[in-house]
């Protein structure tokens, strides 16, 4: 083993720590870039930034971190209006009072209820949809989903806006149904369904949201259609954290971790199957399994990403206060958090290797596969916001971040862990265990996978 160790010491890739300054100046370079990718890459190095400028109380880096996220949120069409609060109050401390024109650019980007539908109308073979006011990025968001039990590809457009009547129909020569809908009060929604898929590109003019819908060539069929065989080819492995022996965390009202992570992670397993993944998932029942054999089978599996999910835990008087998502990717420990929650999750299966040896592995093993298992990490803790903030808006983000969890180590593709929430807080122990917040989870965990492939295939 020492002879081993050894070997992999001399060729070990260490990842050294960056300063604050040199991970700024990466994100100012990276959101100048149309890559969608460098641009999730930025917007989780400025909310690292201020992670940290929160705990040195730096209060030119929290001002010059907040700036980022919001900028880059925008361009994601990620809901920042949060940060966007905690920009402006630090805006009105230096000043004291708010300028004028920053009080109207506000109002500007604001997403207000009062932004109508006026008409929906094709015009040179594109739908337009016009609307009373100015329309912010943020009003859209558009997403697409297949309907395997249906075989029908569907396009959704969600329209922060209102309607005069409850719904509309619209047809197009190719496309098997186009419907306009009042969704909910605040919600237009706008769905393009076909039975086979089409090419949908829309752009946002003033008060004008313009959408191309190109349908297939006679000659296309389904079987032939990119995204099928792309999902046909993809193989996920789902590792439930703990199991058998190992119960992880017990949280409130003794609610033990291995049960509600082997609840959502076989929800996440069904919803990517009735979209056509392949899926397998290390433990079908509670049973133990060493955590070097999880990857072991990932790899025997040829999967094309693996995803271990687990529960957060704190102990003493900081239990009732912690809570949030987090999603971790593999790399040697950047701060105490991410050491401790490791030290956590690595408990059962550690005790034989010291802790050079752990970063000498992770180091030598891992060092190729950390930024795509960066840019997983992102899309899935994205999605798990998106999904569950619909309906709990409370959730804490916890943020995406490095650390060095052995059930990760030996991964031969991207491999991220999730920590769905903190069993041991009173309110989100509660959601843990319901099954309508674990369906949530479970499905912005798919959502979150979808967009990696869609931008990494």
């Amino acid at each position: 083993m020492l002879r081993y160790l050894f070997i992999l010491l001399i060729f070990a890739i260490t990842v050294h720590g960056l300063s604050d300054s040199e991970i700024l100046k990466r994100a100012d370079s990276l959101v100048k870039k149309e890559s969608k990718s460098d641009q999730f890459r930025a917007y989780n190095d400025y909310k690292n930034l201020y992670l940290r400028a929160l705990m040195s109380n730096d209060e030119r880096l929290k001002k010059q971190s907040l700036i980022g996220i919001v900028k880059t949120g925008d361009k994601l069409r990620i809901d920042v209006s949060e940060y966007s609060k905690k920009l402006s109050k630090l805006k009105t401390l230096k000043k004291h009072k708010p300028q004028k024109n920053e009080i109207k650019k506000d109002k500007k980007i604001k997403v207000i209820s009062s932004h109508k539908l006026t008409s929906a109308t094709w015009e040179n073979g594109k739908l337009v949809l016009k609307f009373n006011k100015k329309l912010s990025p943020k009003q859209i968001n558009y997403f697409t989903l297949y309907d395997k039990k249906r075989s029908k590809y569907k396009y959704i457009f969600d329209i922060h806006a209102s309607m005069n009547s409850a719904s509309k129909t619209l047809k197009k020569k190719g496309v098997s149904r186009i419907q306009l809908a009042q969704h909910n009060s605040k919600t237009i929604r706008l769905v393009i369904e076909n039975s086979s898929k089409l090419k949908v590109n829309f752009k946002k003019d003033i008060t004008e949201l313009i959408i191309k819908i190109v349908p297939p060539s006679k000659n296309a069929t389904k079987k032939s259609t990119p995204s099928s065989v792309l999902k046909k080819n993809k193989v996920i492995v789902i590792d439930a954290g703990h199991g058998g022996k190992d119960p992880g965390a017990v949280g409130y009202r003794k609610y033990r971790e291995k049960i509600v992570v082997f609840q959502i992670a076989t929800k996440l397993k069904t919803i990517l199957q009735d979209r056509g993944y392949k899926v397998y998932m290390t433990r079908a029942n509670d049973k133990f399994v060493k955590l070097s054999n999880r990857t072991k089978y990932a790899n025997k599996k040829n999967a094309d990403i693996f995803i271990s999910i687990h529960a957060n835990a704190i102990s003493g008087k900081h239990a009732k206060n912690v809570h949030g998502i987090e999603s971790y990717f593999l790399s040697p420990s950047r701060s105490k958090k991410a050491e401790r929650v490791a030290a956590l999750e690595n408990s059962a299966d550690m005790s034989d290797m010291n802790k050079y040896g752990k970063n000498t592995f992770l180091n030598f093993l891992n060092h190729h596969k950390i930024l795509a298992s960066n840019k997983l990490a992102i899309d899935l803790q994205r999605g798990m916001l998106g999904a569950l903030r619909k309906k709990y808006k409370d959730v804490n983000d916890g943020g995406v971040r490095e650390a060095p969890f052995w059930v990760l180590v030996g991964a031969q593709m991207p491999a991220v862990l999730v920590e769905v929430g903190f069993i041991t807080h009173p309110r989100e122990a509660r959601r843990l265990v319901n099954k309508d917040y674990q369906k949530r989870l479970a499905t912005g965990l798919a959502f979150g996978i979808e967009r990696y492939f869609a931008n990494n295939h």
